[in-house]
């Protein structure tokens, strides 16, 4: 390995560090009450070492965003490609993926839909917006994709595919905020609850023919 490598990936070694102890941080405290330094004291660096890795609190916050939205595209793109009997079983495959994003780390994709819906995103540099919107584009043009070809099929109801789309992720995010609300409320998070199974079903009424 050339010093050129070993240098890259120890710098990538400690981006991911940081962002680990940024995750552990703002879920403990969320993104308000966070400081750089709440992080650095847990990433046992000094504030001027996350300065050369990210150029604010809203870069690293928007960086987790952007993992979140990497493993969800990766994700649709899966569920696109595999075969499915009809679009309603494709729709089916649909949950299980949101869900699934949701349970390997509820409180970071919290922290996208407060990003989505947030002054941070006017804040950021425009690589880091770019590729947001890139990654957020990509994954709606596949859900999309999987409405139009129901709709072509006669299976769902006539509405444009991006209202669809919009929709069901509207559903999704609603349903995710009141889970976390009630955990707040209740100190627990709830297993197997059944609120995801029961919205995407009357959501898949809805849309069928």
């Amino acid at each position: 390995m050339g010093i050129q490598e070993r240098k890259r990936r120890e710098r990538e070694e400690r981006r991911r560090e940081i962002m680990n102890a940024a995750r552990k941080v703002f879920s403990q405290n969320g993104f308000s009450k966070t400081t750089m330094e709440d992080i650095a004291r847990e990433a046992e660096l000094s504030p001027g070492t996350l300065y050369l890795y990210f150029k604010n609190k809203d870069e690293l916050y928007a960086s987790l965003s952007v993992e979140v939205l990497e493993h969800l595209l990766d994700r649709l793109k899966h569920v696109y490609v595999k075969e499915a009997q009809n679009p309603q079983m494709r729709i089916n495959h649909l949950k299980q993926t949101l869900f699934g994003v949701y349970e390997v780390d509820p409180l970071i994709l919290l922290s996208l839909f407060h990003l989505q819906s947030s002054e941070i995103l006017k804040n950021l540099a425009p690589p880091m917006l770019t590729t947001i919107r890139d990654l957020s584009k990509q994954s709606l043009e596949i859900i999309s994709k999987i409405f139009a070809e129901g709709i072509e099929n006669q299976v769902f109801i006539e509405k444009h595919p991006e209202a669809l789309s919009d929709v069901m992720w509207a559903l999704f995010s609603g349903v995710v905020l009141w889970e976390e609300s009630k955990r707040i409320i209740r100190d627990k998070r709830e297993a197997n609850s059944p609120s995801f199974d029961t919205a995407f079903e009357i959501f898949s009424r809805g849309i069928a023919r």
